[in-house]
């Protein structure tokens, strides 16, 4: 996902490792994979690839997971991936 980024370093997103059960939920629901598991360990790929959409928080069993949905934008991240991906401009760049 190179490229589909909204600001680097201001990422809400906090993992809590002790509390991480290792479920992997938020490996399945995360749209830009930041999550990996390594043997049951919660491992965070590149924070600032979040677009703060919210699903692993909301689909962690434990709330080892915390982020402010919102903060980033989440719709320009999506309308410049889907522009490029196009060729065309079919979303505008911000919400």
């Amino acid at each position: 996902m190179r490229g589909y980024r909204y600001i680097d370093g201001v990422v809400t997103l906090r993992v809590d490792r002790q509390r991480c059960v290792g479920c992997g939920a938020c490996v399945q629901v995360c749209p830009h994979r930041l999550f990996s598991l390594d043997e049951g360990v919660l491992a965070l790929r590149d924070a600032d690839l979040c677009m703060e959409c919210g699903a692993c928080a909301r689909n962690c069993p434990v709330e080892a997971i915390t982020v402010s949905p919102g903060v980033g934008c989440a719709v320009a991240i999506l309308a410049a991936w889907i522009n490029r991906l196009t060729g065309r401009k079919v979303l505008s760049d911000c919400c």
